[in-house]
């Protein structure tokens, strides 16, 4: 820890908040790379270390709270937005994320995750997707491709898998984004992105299990080609010089093209109030075997879920005064046993 600028304010670094716990994943796990990602960032907050929270579920990424020199709690199997949420609503003070995986979030904690996002709870969660159960030794998960083999589905898993980004537009979520672990400056982006934003923010996370499902997202981390980097106001183009684009059909679903110049092509708009935009570009590509969108697909205002709250127990006291829990107790109908 140093001075920060004479002014007396202590300027955290990224030792200050490795915790002295032996971080214990397997060699070559991509939450490695995430958690440095996140070490390294979090003094960009400016904020002290008992006023950020770590929540997790189960699973791999869930032993994430114990690696972070901050407040934090390994919760329960799916569970921990819904413990977030209570955490946010009781202390606005806090700086409040879960980190959670594709298990974890959308098969046991689907419904918690919906409904945190659209509420526009004050959280930021991040999902580590890997397209497996990793912790249990893997068995598919809900975003594992539609085939995979493995020792619950031998001969191919039946279930069609979910899209995290479109389900988290689909739920109305303010913020969306997805990133990759292994490309520590774009993360770090997303992750200064998500901080700053008001409300709910869900940021995907493609992470490798290179013991279960190594090599997943190989597609989209080393080939340029068939990453979609989506930047805000301008035409969406990828290819390693540009040379493809994204348009809009009539439909309102996007195409692949050859893009000679940007004219026709679609423009990128975050700030799009209807989520229309970024749900169809979230649809470019379901798994990401082809050419897949990576960045911010939605970031909008709307009003906070932690603030509403506050304000109708604030109309509440100014209206009756201070409640009487006796009085509340024995109101209305009321037995004695």
């Amino acid at each position: 820890m140093s001075e920060n600028g004479g002014n007396g304010l202590v300027q955290l670094t990224t030792k200050d908040f490795k915790s002295d716990q032996e971080v214990r994943w397997c060699p070559g796990c991509g939450d490695y790379a995430i958690l440095a990602a996140v070490q390294s960032f979090m003094p960009e907050l400016g904020l002290p270390r008992e006023k950020i929270v770590f929540i997790s579920g189960i699973g791999c990424a869930a032993r994430f709270p114990y690696y972070l020199q901050t407040y934090g709690m390994h919760s329960i199997h799916g569970r921990a937005p819904a413990i977030a949420t209570g955490l946010s609503t009781s202390r606005p003070d806090l700086s409040v994320w879960v980190v959670t995986g594709d298990g974890d979030a959308l098969s046991i904690g689907g419904n918690h995750l919906i409904h945190a996002l659209r509420r526009n709870v004050n959280v930021k969660i991040l999902l580590f997707n890997n397209q497996i159960y990793g912790l249990t030794k893997g068995q598919y998960s809900p975003t594992s491709p539609l085939g995979t083999r493995n020792k619950s589905t031998p001969m191919g898993s039946l279930d069609y898998p979910f899209n995290p980004v479109s389900i988290a537009l689909g739920a109305e979520a303010t913020f969306v984004a997805r990133s990759i672990d292994t490309d520590k400056k774009h993360l770090t982006e997303v992750l200064r992105r998500a901080a700053s934003h008001k409300g709910s923010a869900l940021v995907e996370i493609y992470q490798n299990c290179n013991v279960y499902n190594d090599g997943a997202f190989d597609a989209v981390k080393e080939q340029t080609e068939n990453q979609i980097r989506l930047v805000h106001g301008e035409p969406i183009r990828f290819g390693a010089d540009g040379e493809r684009g994204v348009k809009m059909r009539d439909d309102g679903t996007c195409e692949l093209v050859s893009a000679g110049d940007d004219g026709g092509l679609l423009v990128h708009d975050e700030h799009e109030e209807v989520g229309s935009l970024a749900f169809a570009l979230s649809r470019i590509s379901h798994t990401p075997h082809g050419p897949t969108p990576i960045g911010i697909f939605r970031d909008v205002e709307r009003p906070v879920y932690d603030e509403l709250m506050a304000g109708q127990l604030e109309t509440a006291t100014s209206e009756r005064g201070e409640g009487d829990l006796k009085s509340l107790l024995h109101a209305g109908d009321t037995w004695t046993v």
